[in-house]
């Protein structure tokens, strides 16, 4: 509640407020000179469209090809095996999936992605020798998301926001899309927080086949009456902000309700895909009789006209499968019936992927645009029960497409069979701190002071992988 005022106070605020109504606007433009470094170097990429697997997908079963395993078939692991997280621990169990090499690069990719093979394979930076800290699924999204395996600290989404802005004033920098009743990964929406960043860094939801995207984006009022009010609110949040000598909290907090009431027009303008050609619609298969597929495909063509748009970092989100698939949480988590269920959940992301790095690339975008396909860890070559397979971080698969990154290539590799990355292991560390490199950002310099330390991304490691770097 506002307290109460004299009437000169009233005047005198007002008359300034609403000045700063006008000039809150322009803040956004005016943050990097305030608040950020500027780029360190020529960026290769604009924006990051983050195709995040949750519930750790197979690398021996999607691309990492190890031939041993068949070999191998139903004998014990010559190897010691790691505890893993139920310790169902059985023998070699072989991929129900079949590879072959595809596009001029001869990229081995698994029958599980017809369509990223056929049309893609020369696009992707495949690394095969990420590695993950921890084995649970909440702690790996942490980790794979901040770079530390609890919450409290900002999503990368919330980093890439802060160190360049947003090029769009009238929608988030920062989005994240569901679709198909998708739920956030295990961990919940502190995946995509902020953090100790500003709060307006954070990452906003949008339900991509929701009558209302965002909660409350239509207004229940007249534009008139609804213009009062939030000329009154500016007048109010103005003598506030001075009350608190400009917390920067309470700034973030203004805008992002300015940011809210620009976004009731950009937001169904972003969402109404009634101009899309019948051919784009088909490329992405956004009416499928898979549900679950449409629902993803809807979500790849809304980050391809969010980045359109200038929206800095998206990420989408999977769904469970009525079909042998996971959770809701982590879809992909298939400690049994794996060919059922790693099946299901391919079948619903591959077409939308393929045909988004395919409409980004005739549109001009994917140069722009980087493309990150990951999970949180990999999965045991050795089955847990009879058919599954258990948590793996100790070596699993993970792509780039994209914004300065060499298409058509490996990089790193795991043991024979498919279990430790043993050539050039990398860290989430390392994909973070290229992922800002590419976006003209050195990690060592993009800090935010808070608790007397100054903190970033990549806590105190990570190296830029420059062998996968154009």
């Amino acid at each position: 509640m506002i307290p109460p005022i004299s009437r000169r106070e009233l005047l005198r605020s007002c008359s300034t407020g609403f000045g700063l109504a006008a000039l809150s606007a322009l803040l956004p433009r005016l943050e990097p000179a305030r608040e950020r470094p500027a780029p360190n170097f020529r960026p290769r990429a604009r924006n990051v469209i983050f195709c995040y697997m949750s519930g750790g997908v197979s690398q021996v079963d999607s691309f990492d090809d190890k031939p041993l395993l068949k070999r191998l078939a139903g004998k014990p692991m010559p190897v010691k095996v790691e505890r893993t997280m139920f310790n169902d621990n059985g023998n070699i169990m072989p991929t129900p999936f079949t590879f072959a090499q595809h596009g001029k690069s001869g990229m081995m990719i698994s029958s599980m992605f017809p369509s990223l093979a056929r049309h893609c394979a020369d696009k992707l930076c495949v690394i095969r020798s990420m590695t993950s800290k921890v084995n649970e699924h909440a702690q790996g999204n942490y980790f794979f998301h901040t770079g530390f395996p609890f919450i409290g600290h900002p999503s990368a989404g919330a980093w890439v926001h802060y160190g360049l802005g947003t090029e769009n004033q009238n929608l988030p920098g920062f989005v994240v899309l569901q679709s198909g009743g998708a739920v956030a990964p295990h961990g919940g929406v502190g995946l995509f927080g902020n953090g100790f960043l500003p709060a307006h860094h954070q990452a906003s939801i949008l339900v991509a086949d929701a009558q209302d995207p965002v909660a409350n984006i239509k207004p229940r009022e007249s534009h008139s009456n609804q213009r009062r009010g939030l000329d009154y609110l500016a007048a109010a949040d103005a003598m506030f902000a001075s009350a608190t000598a400009h917390d920067p909290q309470v700034e973030a907090a203004i805008r992002n309700y300015e940011t809210a009431a620009r976004m009731q027009t950009a937001v169904p303008e972003l969402c109404d895909l009634s101009l899309e050609s019948a051919d784009t619609r088909a490329l992405y298969g956004l009416d499928d009789p898979a549900p679950q597929k449409a629902a993803y495909a809807r979500q790849c063509l809304l980050a391809r006209r969010l980045v359109e748009r200038g929206v800095r970092f998206v990420e989408l989100s999977c769904m469970t499968h009525n079909i042998g698939a996971g959770g809701a949480p982590n879809p992909w988590d298939q400690h049994g019936e794996l060919a059922k269920g790693h099946k299901a959940m391919a079948h619903q992301v591959d077409q939308p992927i393929a045909a988004l790095l395919m409409d980004l690339e005739r549109r001009g975008l994917l140069d722009e645009t980087l493309v990150i396909w990951a999970g949180e860890f990999g999965r045991t070559p050795f089955s847990q029960g009879s058919n599954g397979r258990d948590h793996n971080p100790y070596g699993f698969s993970i792509w780039l497409a994209g914004g300065g990154t060499k298409g058509g290539t490996v990089y790193g590799g795991t043991d024979e069979l498919g279990y430790h990355a043993i050539d050039k292991p990398t860290t989430v560390y390392d994909l973070w701190a290229t992922v800002l490199f590419l976006l003209g950002i050195d990690h060592v310099n993009l800090t935010f002071l808070s608790g007397g330390r100054n903190h970033r991304l990549t806590d105190v490691y990570g190296s830029v992988i420059r062998e996968v770097i154009a």
